[in-house]
């Protein structure tokens, strides 16, 4: 029976590469810094001088340990560190230095909202590596070269167990791991630069209850959007080659972007093809326990206990994890619920105008031009009536542009709530000594002249009647 691409089972797995902060590589002190001219940033360990040696930088092991209490993995407190062989100029050593039998971290999972329901994706282990250089094409016409600026810095290797089902899954899973991450600060998370990077293997099969087929690694992308394209068209390719009789054979492939399409790079390797062997310049490293309670001690509020905390508040659990995972908006959230504001009205306005004027923006919440004092003063006018819902959002806007206080703004445009019952009776007994005849028509029984009323009524207040006391008092004196 031939196969539809809609009507398959995948396996889906990750191996993501998030670049560490550190401020030095993982084995030499050359900096760690991004956009500086073609090797600068390197030193001899770097570029492969004879008789070097690596030194392993802490800061890198303190940072994996963070990410591994986060997703409740084991720390492993014996780690070695191994080579890696192939042979590409970017890597001058021959070899790169990453950890293969003893990892740092081993098992975890993370959570994640997919269609409003919550989903697990299992960690297989995390390990520690250098990147590689980059090769750089054209910079002088028919040539190319080699920047080693980048060799050497600390990547972590998450590699994820094959159990992603879905190019949803995988999608929603890497922006939570990608949130996390940034989270903790211990990787930036800049796509385009680099930073965050993901290979995903794949492979697919007739039934749930199927062996795994052969998996096929789609290697070195870093948008969201460019992996699910890469996933879409790497699915309809198996299934159109597993249904014209032919085998999916165990490969490596890279996506092109222009093409939308991915193309054979080379065999898939087994593991002996790199001939992995222990680094023999670094002995085998014993993490204490007081290492780890360091690294552990640096922690903010887990984005976990987070979400638990602003549920039990009474946030929905959709909007508590999408600000829980986001540590500045998280942060703001935290500063508006110090202030004693009411749990939903602020994740209404973070999610929904404030959230709004940063995408507009494109700026984070750790770039505001608003501070969380300004949302404090317009939600506590809001809750008293000096000003309605939608001068709220005028004046929010007014201080995002010109950063003047929330007094300054309602003075100088005039949003200011009319909240005063008798004003608001003389206001609307003059509307309806001009309008006899509709007035004459609504006691009659055509009630929807109601909102002709509430119309007339704001036009003379500009707006600025409160709504519901003007709606009651309208209503009581249309009744005569």
């Amino acid at each position: 029976m031939a196969l539809d691409s809609q009507n398959i089972f995948l396996n889906i797995g990750l191996e993501i590469h998030i670049q560490l902060s550190t401020k030095t590589k993982a084995f030499s002190s050359a900096p760690v810094q991004y956009g500086n001219q073609a090797n600068q940033n390197i030193r001899i360990v770097d570029v492969a001088i004879p008789g070097t040696l690596p030194i392993v930088n802490k800061e890198m092991m303190k940072q994996a340990i963070m990410f591994g209490k986060c997703v409740d993995a084991q720390v492993n407190q014996k780690i070695t560190f191994a080579r890696k062989h192939y042979f590409y100029p970017d890597l001058p050593k021959g070899y790169q230095i990453t950890q293969d039998e003893n990892p740092i971290l081993v098992g975890g999972s993370i959570n994640y909202e997919l269609n409003g329901k919550t989903k697990q994706c299992m960690l297989h282990h995390a390990h520690l590596e250098e990147d590689a250089g980059k090769s750089l094409h054209g910079y002088k016409k028919g040539t190319s070269g080699i920047d080693l600026n980048r060799a050497g810095q600390p990547l972590l290797e998450i590699v994820t167990e094959p159990c992603l089902e879905s190019i949803d899954d995988a999608i929603a899973f890497l922006k939570q791991l990608h949130s996390l991450v940034t989270y903790l600060g211990i990787c930036d998370g800049n796509m385009q630069e680099g930073s965050f990077r993901c290979d995903v293997n794949i492979s697919v099969k007739p039934s749930k209850d199927a062996p795994l087929g052969n998996r096929v690694e789609i290697k070195n992308m870093n948008s969201f959007k460019f992996i699910q394209r890469a996933l879409q068209y790497e699915i309809e390719r198996q299934v159109e080659q597993i249904n014209d009789g032919q085998k999916v054979h165990q490969e490596t492939r890279l996506y092109n972007e222009k093409k939308q399409s991915t193309e054979s790079m080379r065999s898939k390797e087994n593991a002996n093809d790199y001939r992995y062997f222990s680094e023999p310049d670094i002995p085998t490293i014993w993490i204490d326990e007081q290492f780890i309670a360091d690294a552990i001690s640096r922690l903010p509020e887990i984005p976990e206990d987070r979400v638990a905390r602003y549920e039990a508040a009474g946030m929905q659990p959709t909007d508590a994890r999408i600000i829980a995972y986001q540590r500045p908006m998280a942060d703001f959230a935290d500063q508006l619920i110090d202030y004693g504001h009411e749990i939903k009205t602020i994740a209404n306005w973070i999610l929904g105008p404030i959230s709004a004027l940063a995408n507009k923006a494109q700026i984070d919440f750790a770039s505001l031009p608003i501070s969380s004092n300004d949302i404090h003063d317009i939600l506590t006018k809001l809750v008293n009536g000096a000003l309605s819902s939608k001068m709220a959002k005028e004046v929010l806007e007014h201080i995002w542009n010109e950063q003047k206080s929330v007094d300054e703004i309602i003075e100088k445009y005039g949003l200011k709530q009319l909240d005063s019952e008798e004003e608001i009776a003389k206001i609307i007994q003059d509307i309806l000594e001009k309008n006899p005849n509709q007035l004459a028509a609504y006691r009659s029984g055509k009630d929807k002249l109601f909102g002709y009323f509430v119309g007339q009524a704001m036009k003379a207040t500009q707006g600025q009647a409160n709504p519901g006391k003007l709606n009651k008092i309208l209503k009581e004196m249309l009744s005569g």
